[in-house]
This record gives C-alpha cells, structure tokens and sequence, in this order.
C-alpha cells in the first residue's frame, strides 16, 4: 500500500537581510577602500597574500556573506551563499550550500550540506544534515542526522533523530530518538518518540506513536494515532493498518488488515492475514491467518496433520496451564514427584462421579457432535484435585488422566479380592474334599458294619431253635 506524502515546498525562502546605507556611508567606505590598507578583521591583520578563503581561528569562508557574523568563533568552515551568515561565537562548524546554517549563533559541531540545510539552527550542537532541506527547521535541538531531501525538514526541538532517506521524519517537530531509514519512513512523525522505521514508507502515517518498529516496505504505513505505541513490524505491508498497540508482525502481509487489535503475535508470511479487530491471538507459520475479529486463540501451521502416535520411547503428550505455559505432560519418573504413597481407597471418590452426555456450544464446536465425559462443576464438589482451573479458580476441565489411574486401582483391588475368594474357594473345596472322602470311609465302614450285622443277625437266625407248633385236633 503506498501512501501519498504530502509535502510543502522548501521553497518558502528565509528573511532577506536588508542592508541600510546611506549615500554618504558608501562614499566614505569607497574611499577608505582606496585611501587605506585592508582593515584588520577580529583577529589582526590578515597574511599577505591572504589565503583563498582562510581566515583567522582556522575558520574558512567561501561564497557571498559567509561567515559574515563571526567574532570569536573558530574552526568553522562556510561555503556557500550565506553559509553560517549569523554565526558569532559558535565553533566547529561545517556549512557547504546556499544558508547552510544560516542561522546559527552559538551552535557547535553541526555540519550542514546542501541548499537551507539547518538553516533554522541557532543553538543546537553535534547536528548532521546532508541533502537540501535536510533539519531545515532545526532550531536548539542537538544531535540529529539527517541525510536525504528534506529529512527531518519541520524539526525544531526533537533530539537524538536519524533520518536517512527522501524525506525521512519529514514531518517530525518535537519528537525524541526515532530513526528512520529509507524514502519517506515516519514521513509523518510528530511528536512520537524511540520510533525506528526502516524501508520505503515504513510507518509513513504516524504521527505521534511512540515506540514502535517497522522494517520493510510499508511496514505499518497506514499507522496512526497516538494509540500506536509498542507494535513490532517487520516485512512487506506487514502490520501496515494498525491503530493498535503491543502487536508483533513479522512475515510479509503478517497482520496487514489488524486496525484495532492488540497484543496480536503473527510469525510467517501472511500470518494472521484476515485478522481485524480481535486481540491476544497468535499465528505461527505461513498460512495461518486467523479469522477476522476473533480473539484468544492460536494456530500453528500443520500441526494438525502432524501425525505423531505415542508409541516408542520417545513421543510425549504436550500440555498447557492456566498460564499459557506448554510443557511435557507424560513425565512419571520417581525423579519428578515426591510424598508417594499407596492409593488405597482414595480411590473410590469415582462411584459418586456421574458421567453425562452432551454437546460444546456452536462457537466451540461447530459439528455439535454428541459427546461423553464429566461436568467440571460436579466433579469439583466430588473432589476437587480431579479439576483443572482458570487463573480464577473456576472448574476448566477434568483430569481425566488421573481418573484412570483411580480407575486402576480399583481394578486392582478389586483383582486381589477375587483373587482371595479364589484362594478361600480353593480351600473350601480342600476341606470338603477332605470331607467327603472322609464321609466316603465312614460310609465303606458303615457299610461294613451293617455287613457284619447282617452275617451275625443271619447267624442268630440259624442258630435259634424251632419252634413246635401243636396242633390241636379237635
């Protein structure tokens, strides 16, 4: 996106300084000119042959009215039509071009290139201006370079700028440490402060945003307003619409069409690209862009088919906190944990749990695919350490994680009961084993006996003497 700049004419010249003489006044000075010898300058007489354009104090002046005002001033040097015309008691001074430091009185170690270059400057010291209109404006501000047409042109009081470029902090009056690089970069800086701007128009628009960065073409151009402050831009058009601040674009078109949001992170080309208004997202990799006006969420790019199945030795589950802080989630070494204990029956808070079907609402799942698992809120008033919670201590999520491990432990309890049963009905049947071969004796021997008694009983029986039975006649 290019920007028009808007640009007055450095046409607008200076003052013209207006020399009252008198007839008489210039007949008289005419005449001294033929009359007497040279009239000594401030410093004594001057060498004969005087030196082309050598004076006293290691000064130099070249070009109508250079140096003109000078008194104690030493180690300057004008060169040009009015070069340091006002300067008096200032020292180390370089003026090459047409009023170059025209204005300076006091000021010290600026050096000036290039027609009205510093020509404003009266007090400021350690000044670079090179280019035509380069720190035009300048007055007592001090250690500013600008190189390039018109740099840093409307600064009066604003110290410690760079401007290298056509028309770089062109606009910039007061504004304190910015460095622009590159034609047009923070063209339009007023006030704004510790800006750095490197590549055509980048932050071309701002005005009064402080603290900002932007490096490529057009980097945060359309960026205005004294709400941008801490943005971070670098690639082509990258960030090039905010209005916002604490955004960090890096990727050409990264954020191109955020105006209002903040705290946007977007790493790759065009990430974030459809971003709008929403804030604390985050779009890593080329494709990432996001949706507009959403806030809160991340995307990396192909993460989602990058199939990774925990198997082996080496794949781990990945986890993040309340904090937003990700982590390995799958370490269970003892070099991890401490207090360990047996988990006997804390176990059996899972009986009173109760599992529930549902759906996520649409903004979170847009399928509204039916669902299995636990409220968060009732298993929190089960047991509290089975929930994890927002930075507000509200219930997030189940650890469902933990819920195996509990769910084991009841398997395994309920593994040796069965076991024990098993054991008791091994012995159960030991003894009636035991048992019934001892029934199966007593009953061989009962049997015997009743052998016996049937052989005695048929012994007794044979044995008895017959009975006689008389017969009665009649």
């Amino acid at each position: 996106m290019t920007a028009p700049l808007i640009v007055n004419s450095i046409s607008r010249s200076l003052p013209p300084i207006t020399y009252h003489y008198s007839l008489l006044t210039v007949l008289s000075l005419t005449l001294c000119c033929f009359a007497l010898s040279p009239a000594p300058k401030a410093f004594g007489v001057l060498p004969s042959p005087t030196p082309d354009g050598g004076y006293p104090g290691n000064n130099t002046a070249e070009g109508q009215n250079a140096l003109q005002s000078l008194t104690s001033g030493t180690n300057n040097a004008g060169i040009g039509f009015r070069a340091l015309f006002k300067d008096t008691s200032g020292g180390n001074n370089t003026a090459t071009g047409a009023q170059t430091l025209y204005s300076n009185t006091t000021g010290a170690q600026n050096t000036a290139s290039g027609y009205v270059a510093l020509t404003s400057n009266t007090t400021g010291v350690s000044n670079t201006a090179i280019g035509a209109g380069a720190l035009h404006g300048n007055t007592t501000a001090s250690h500013n370079t600008a190189t390039g047409y018109i740099s840093l042109y409307n600064n009066t009081t604003g110290s410690f700028n760079v401007a290298d470029g056509d028309r770089a902090l062109y606009g910039n009056t007061t504004g304190t440490q910015n460095t622009a690089t590159g034609y047009g970069a923070l063209n339009s800086n007023t006030v704004g402060i510790e800006n750095t701007a490197n590549g055509y128009q980048a932050l071309l628009s701002n005005t009064t945003g402080n603290n900002n960065t932007a490096v490529g073409f057009s980097a945060m151009a359309s960026a205005t307003g004294g709400s941008v402050t801490f943005n971070t831009a670098v690639g082509w058009n990258a960030l090039v619409s905010t209005t916002a601040n604490a955004n960090v674009a890096v990727g050409d078109l990264a954020l191109q069409n955020d105006t209002s949001g903040h705290f946007n992170v977007a790493i790759g080309a065009a990430a974030g690209l459809n971003q709008t208004t929403g804030s604390n997202n985050i779009y890593i990799g080329q494709g990432s862009e996001g949706v507009a006006g959403e806030s809160n969420t991340c995307y990396i790019q192909e993460i989602y088919t990058n199939i990774q199945p925990v198997v082996g030795t080496d794949p781990d589950y990945v986890t993040i906190n309340s904090s937003n802080k990700l982590g390995r989630g799958n370490v269970s070494s003892r070099r991890y944990k401490h207090d360990i204990k047996p988990m006997d029956k804390g176990s059996e808070a899972i009986f009173a749990l109760k599992p529930a079907t549902f759906r996520y609402k649409p903004e979170y799942d847009a399928t509204q695919t039916l669902a299995y698992g636990l409220i968060a809120e009732e298993v929190a008033e089960v047991y509290p350490d089975l929930v994890g919670r927002n930075p507000e201590g509200q219930p997030e999520s189940v650890r469902y994680e933990q819920i195996n491990a509990m769910l084991l432990n009841e398997f395994l309890k309920e593994h040796k009961r069965v076991q024990e049963q098993q054991a008791s009905i091994v012995e159960l049947k030991s003894t009636v084993a035991q048992q019934q071969k001892g029934m199966e004796v007593l009953t061989a021997q009962l049997k015997e006996q009743a052998a016996q008694i049937q052989k005695v009983s048929a012994q007794l029986e044979v044995s008895r003497p017959l009975r006689q039975v008389v017969v009665n006649k009649p």
